[in-house]
């Protein structure tokens, strides 16, 4: 099982900032993707930004699209703890952000499971 505590979320003017934490703990792989996705209400939850990480590979990085060099995702392995730094926030960011990790078994990129935090709310105001 795999614990995720997420903070930093709340409300914020447009064009401001704010920075996601997600702390994990328990059985998290050598080789795991871990990052933050998104959702409103009536819409699928979306990909913001992950991180896949190997003992055997650089970091591998993906954003969704709409990000477009607003926000910046990051780890300390260490910690097991990944950030999501956003700036220049839209109204239309607003949404409950999941911190997520999934578990790899090989170099294939094949996912054991899939864990999910219990969100945080982004509210941006115009």
């Amino acid at each position: 099982q795999v614990q995720l505590v997420e903070s930093g979320g709340g409300l914020v003017e447009a064009g401001g900032s704010l920075i996601l934490s997600c702390v994990a703990s328990g059985r998290i792989f050598s080789r795991n993707a871990m990052g933050w996705y998104r959702q409103v209400p009536g819409k699928q939850r979306e990909l913001v930004a992950n991180i896949k990480n190997s003992d055997r590979m650089r970091d591998s990085i993906n954003y969704g699209d709409f990000v477009k060099g607003r926000f910046t995702i990051s780890k300390d392995n260490a910690r097991n703890t990944v950030y999501l730094q956003m700036n220049m926030l839209k109204p239309e960011d607003t949404a409950v952000y999941f911190c997520n990790v999934k578990n790899a078994r090989d170099e294939l990129w094949m996912f054991v499971d899939d864990y999910w935090g219990q969100g945080t709310q982004v509210t941006v105001s115009s």
